[in-house]
């Protein structure tokens, strides 16, 4: 048994310059940038975000703009499993989390919890 929930939105934005991609969406969604929040750091910039919501937050990345989610998890490898049996495949395996595709083509991510009061909202799976 484990449980999983819909962690964040991630914006990857193809760009140089990460903090004016930051700027811009937290002025666009209404959520400042949190310069104090651990996740800000190297290629990551989070925007403050109400605990009961998702985390939003810009990545920078080398690869196309998109906006990719995460699924935060007890248990990575149970949920990567379940996952598969709905026909995703793994494309990456890295340290901390693995980054799977959908059958439908999007690309998302599978991670540790990352929210405090997991896991409130989470579904339970066998």
């Amino acid at each position: 048994m484990h449980y999983s929930r819909l962690c964040a939105l991630l914006i990857d934005c193809h760009t140089t310059d990460v903090d004016e991609a930051a700027r811009f969406w937290g002025q666009a969604l209404g959520r400042p940038v949190d310069n104090d929040h651990p996740g800000t750091r190297g290629n990551y910039r989070m925007l403050e975000t109400p605990p009961d919501e998702p985390i939003v937050q810009i990545q920078r990345v080398t690869h196309e703009s998109r906006v990719h989610l995460d699924i935060e998890t007890d248990d990575i490898p149970a949920e990567v499993a379940r996952l598969e049996k709905l026909g995703a495949h793994v494309v990456e395996r890295l340290e901390r989390w693995v980054v799977m595709q959908a059958p439908t083509g999007q690309r998302f991510c599978v991670v540790r919890v990352q929210r405090p009061g997991f896991p409130r909202n989470a579904q339970r799976w066998e």
